[in-house]
């Protein structure tokens, strides 16, 4: 046997840098840029006409916090947060982490069936909340969550089904006798020392965990995945390495901080870097995001394909400036390649990235890099981050040879800590050497630049937001006359994929397709209602009994004709 036979090379590659991890909590790394940058612009949130240098968000966060301990939240309470973008989040974010408060990610689009499990699920004993969103009353909706809200008094709520909740927190001028208002809080952290705050950061590790965010999965309901300082500051850092982010950059976040992304790449990493976090609107508005870049002359901007894809084509795009523009990220979906094309050419992003990842992974576990040629930050999602590991296996857990597809796997300091009081659903997810299944089929090229080429799970991406089938198929089995759902995700040349449906009636019920999206509406969030309901008597099925949703899938893309949304070319 010849000894000279070429070795294959396998899918696995450690990212490498000249970047240090850094071991330091998040208020932490705020205490150093403020020190270190206090004059610089830390925020600028547009809507609510408000700009604070980093000295005036140190200041803040503090006060914020010490409010918070007032309030008696202690270290490892879980504080949830349900609101638009605004200062106030960002306020929060930090707050909570200089106390060593667990924050839990609720997102606005959440309606009361959703709010009870989140709240529920994690054990929140804080919840800071904005009154309204998109027309919907967050403060009605609440007291039909929890009922007993309504003739509670403000710290003393004793309610049922969410036993450990006992404060509320309204963000807002106003707010109802049972809610402790925002500058309430504010004002009560007169009442503690700055010395008392001191102490309690000094128990602070930064493994400790301090953010729960609920995600995507096949099981039903969502799983909170626990993320620690560690996890936070290290991905906000790498992934602003990446794009070369430096104090003075103006970063344009229109995307939602109740995502990684927000809250994550965009907030932290701005911190770390003594850039500039600019809020163009409380969520995301296609104009008001192109005025924020053109005014502000924002050097970053961030988004999912279909928010750029809203800007690109806003019939004023043409009258804005955006030769401030630098970088960037497109990232929460899988971004077709002309689309990234016309960002760099129209946009001015010549050296926009594309990040590939997911909430559980902190969540960037490859990202392009501004020096990378145009062609590999258009049809590829990077290569594996600084101080991670990446591989791609075939089902029986062996790596593949490059360029051969497989599942992608993460292992390192990214990892999440677990799902929050979840252990089986953590076990399945990360496996006894550490890594971190994401689900995802993935090829790694031969230099090590990997391109997504699908989901093992069925978890639909609609415009950045993760939906999981089971949860809203659980949901429509509430609804009388339904006798059996399948949800699928169809292409969407708009949103990436759209929510399908397929509906089996009980015997004599006369359901019709409208009557069954007014069922969901105000009920579970507009996303996840499906888009196009197809009500039949039967599904497609292996000869073993098992339902064929991939079958079901080719079948609405020829009934509705998207053979060409289906073949939009992603990376």
């Amino acid at each position: 046997m010849s000894t000279d036979e070429p070795r294959v090379q396998l899918s696995y590659a450690s990212g490498a840098g000249t970047t240090p991890l850094l071991g330091c909590s998040i208020g932490e790394a705020l205490d150093t840029t403020a020190r270190t940058y206090p004059k610089s612009t830390a925020l600028v949130s547009r809507h609510q006409n408000q700009r604070f240098t980093f000295a005036d968000l140190h200041a803040a966060v503090e006060q914020f916090a010490r409010g918070l301990m007032h309030l008696g939240v202690e270290k490892g309470d879980r504080v949830g947060i349900w609101a638009t973008n605004c200062s106030e989040w960002v306020i929060a974010q930090f707050a909570a982490a200089k106390l060593g408060a667990i924050l839990v990610n609720v997102n606005p689009a959440y309606r009361p069936y959703e709010l009870k499990f989140a709240l529920a699920q994690s054990e929140c004993q804080t919840l800071i909340m904005v009154p309204n969103f998109n027309n919907a009353d967050f403060v009605s909706m609440f007291f039909e969550t929890c009922p007993e809200a309504k003739a509670s008094k403000p710290g003393a709520l004793s309610a049922a089904e969410l036993p450990f909740l006992k404060n509320l927190i309204l963000i807002g001028e106003t707010h109802p006798d049972s809610f402790f208002g925002w500058n309430q809080i504010v004002a009560m952290g007169d009442r503690v020392t700055l010395n008392e705050l001191r102490q309690r950061e000094a128990t602070l590790s930064f493994d400790e965990p301090i953010n729960i965010q609920y995600t995507s999965g096949t099981t039903g309901r969502p799983k909170g995945a626990v993320l620690s300082h560690h996890n936070i500051v290290n991905n906000a850092l790498l992934v602003a390495e990446c794009m070369r982010v430096a104090p003075g950059d103006r970063i344009c976040v229109p995307v939602p901080f109740y995502h990684c992304f927000g809250m994550v790449m965009g907030n932290m990493a701005a911190v770390l870097k003594a850039s500039t976090i600019v809020i163009p609107a409380p969520h995301f508005d296609a104009l008001k995001t192109l005025e924020a870049v053109a005014e502000e002359r924002c050097t970053a901007l961030y988004g999912v394909p279909t928010m750029f894809r809203a800007e690109l084509e806003h019939p004023e795009f043409r009258r804005f400036d955006f030769t401030s523009l630098r970088t960037g990220i497109m990232a929460g979906s899988p971004c077709p390649i002309q689309l990234m094309k016309r960002v760099v050419a129209e946009m001015h992003c010549h050296e926009i990235t594309i990040a590939y990842g997911q909430t559980e992974s902190s969540p960037v576990i490859t990202q392009t890099t501004t020096d990378d040629p145009i062609e590999l930050r258009v049809t590829t999602v990077g290569r594996a981050l600084p101080h991670t590991e990446v591989k791609i296996i075939d089902p029986s857990g062996k790596i593949v040879s490059r360029g051969t597809q497989g599942e992608l796997c993460t292992r390192g300091y990214c990892v999440m800590k677990g799902y929050y009081k979840n252990e089986e659903a953590t076990r399945s997810a990360i496996d006894a050497d550490g890594w971190l299944h994401t689900g995802d089929i993935a090829v790694m090229r031969e230099d090590g630049y990997c391109r997504i080429a699908g989901r093992v799970k069925d978890m639909i991406i609609r415009a950045g937001e993760n939906i999981y089938p089971r949860e809203i198929e659980e949901f429509l089995y509430t609804c009388p006359g339904i006798s059996e759902v399948q949800i699928i995700g169809i292409p969407s040349a708009k949103y990436g994929e759209e929510v399908a449906g397929w509906v089996k009636l009980q015997p004599g019920a006369m359901l019709s397709v409208a009557e069954i999206q007014a069922f969901c509406k105000g009920n579970i969030a507009s996303f996840k209602i499906p888009r196009y309901i197809k009500i039949v008597s039967e599904f497609p099925m292996t000869v073993t009994g098992k339902i064929q949703k991939f079958r079901m899938r080719e079948i609405m893309i020829q009934e509705l004709g998207l053979e060409e949304a289906a073949g939009i070319e992603t990376a």
